[in-house]
């Protein structure tokens, strides 16, 4: 858990390296790699049909 210290009359959050680098993956994170793979399909898809259908 970080630490709350008051420094010269200013307060300051101090982490462990650890908790500085951990990042909050949450559902936005899941959605927009969702989203973005899904659009990367559909624009591979599209180039297909526009150059390589026979």
């Amino acid at each position: 858990m970080a630490k709350v210290e008051h420094a010269e009359g200013h307060r300051r959050v101090v982490e462990t390296p650890t908790e500085a680098r951990q990042g909050e993956p949450g559902p936005s994170v899941l959605a927009l790699l969702t989203i973005s793979t899904i659009a990367a399909g559909f624009v591979l898809a599209i180039i297909w049909f526009i150059f390589f259908r026979t």
